[in-house]
């Protein structure tokens, strides 16, 4: 089963901006609450979606340019990439299903 991936500031442009799929990002941290409860759901989808939807996680506290880059200011933020832009973006502790319909519509 496909697990989230980490992604950082050295990989994130590979891995996302020039990924050939939709992307699911979730940037988070360890001391954040709500980003636990959104952490075993993002891997739940990393299987669901295997091989339609690349997911990963990017740690806040470790990788301050990317975090920067994308204007993190609250966790847990999570962006859906396309092609290389933002598509979409849920802030906070959200339903799985409130998820998989936003990744529904970019995989259609």
């Amino acid at each position: 089963m496909a697990k989230a991936i980490e992604f950082n500031d050295a990989n994130f442009a590979a891995e996302v901006e020039s990924a050939d799929t939709p992307v699911l990002v979730d940037f988070w941290a360890e001391w954040c609450g709500p980003c636990r409860m959104v952490g075993p759901v993002v891997e739940e989808l990393a299987g669901e979606y295997e091989g339609k939807v690349k997911v990963g996680k990017v740690d806040v506290d470790n990788n301050p340019s990317v975090s920067m880059k994308y204007g993190i200011r609250s966790i847990p933020t999570l962006l859906i990439f396309k092609n290389g832009e933002v598509v979409d973006q849920v802030v906070g502790a959200v339903p799985k299903s409130v998820l998989q319909k936003q990744l529904d519509a970019q995989v259609a």
